[in-house]
């Protein structure tokens, strides 16, 4: 346990004591095995899904360039957080040092929401694909992807510093972070004081735009599923949903849990849940993403076939057929 600094020298901390798994060596060597296989496996499946829509012209269509930058979020997010967790669980360590836990924070923060922003252009774009499809090459021609996708990740930035600067620039009373990462909700915790108007200002702007953004998804979607229960042959139907159907699965599980996560009040849960929570919406959706698009979406399988040959693809990949 480091030393808490004074009252005086609050802001000056080199270094910040993440949270330990186990205090074992021989759990933190399990832990260690753990993290690194996952992240090996999330990093390897984000980077064939990238790989398959840069290599196969047949997905360069808006719906997988952005499927694309998704996976590039998913593998950035889990780098920011991962290797330092893993690394300390190697060398029986807890520390990061006070930049590095600022540069975590806000790297993380903005690939979150970066990913957030981008589902809901996501959704945007099912939407007109679905309800509005003669006017789909008009409103989503290459131009305009690229404009919407540069102010995702320009917005996503945007709040990251502000997150970033709101957090940061408050005196911490201790270096102890209850979580395995620098996440922003842990440090909050570790203030000084109450909450200054600065502070609140940001927070209900982000609650602002999050409940809006959502509140479109939602209304996105009930238009989706209407026009899709209104096409008239199965066939149709079906190729609707496996376009739609991995989507849903992916926004419902990082909304729900993010949710969960930054809106409840911190005297809600205890640790143990704090941490399955934090788990659950920083490491499930990078892994589930790119298992949800290979296994429900034809396209998609058809480039990994392309790209790791048939032999593997009809033992892995092809292992589970759309419903």
């Amino acid at each position: 346990m480091s030393k808490k600094p004074s009252v005086g020298n609050q802001t000056a901390m080199p270094v910040f004591l993440l949270l330990e798994f186990s205090a074992i060596r021989e759990l933190q060597i399990l832990h260690f095995f753990v993290f690194l296989a996952f992240y090996l496996a999330t990093a390897t499946a984000n980077l064939l899904i990238i790989s398959a829509v840069a290599f196969d012209h047949h997905l360069h269509t808006p719906m997988y360039f952005f499927l694309m930058n998704l996976a590039m979020l998913d593998l950035a997010s889990v780098s920011v957080i991962m290797p330092k967790s893993i690394a300390n669980s190697l060398t029986s360590t807890r520390y990061i040092s006070y930049s590095g836990c600022i540069s975590q924070a806000f790297l993380f923060v903005s690939f979150l929401t970066t990913d957030f922003f981008l589902l809901t252009l996501m959704a945007y774009d099912r939407y007109v694909a679905i309800c509005n499809p003669l006017q789909y090459e008009m409103r989503m021609n290459r131009r305009i992807c690229a404009q919407m996708l540069a102010s995702v990740w320009i917005s996503g930035f945007f709040f990251g510093i502000l997150h970033t600067i709101g957090t940061f620039t408050v005196p911490f009373c201790s270096d102890i972070v209850n979580q395995f990462f620098c996440e922003i909700p842990q440090l909050l915790k570790l203030s000084c004081s109450d909450l200054n108007q600065g502070e609140v200002g940001i927070l209900a702007f982000s609650i602002t735009i999050v409940l809006g953004l959502f509140i479109f998804i939602l209304v996105s979607y009930i238009k989706i599923l209407s026009a899709v229960f209104r096409i008239p042959s199965a066939p149709g139907r079906q190729k609707a949903f496996s376009t739609c159907l991995p989507h849903l699965i992916v926004v419902s599980t990082f909304m729900f849990t993010g949710i969960l996560t930054y809106m409840k009040l911190p005297s809600d849960t205890s640790p143990d849940l704090d941490m399955m929570l934090t788990i659950t919406y920083s490491l499930v959706p990078p892994i589930l993403n790119p298992l949800v698009y290979s296994m429900r979406n034809q396209d998609i399988r058809r480039a990994l076939f392309k790209l790791l040959g048939p032999r593997f693809c009809s033992k892995y990949v092809f292992s589970t057929s759309p419903s």
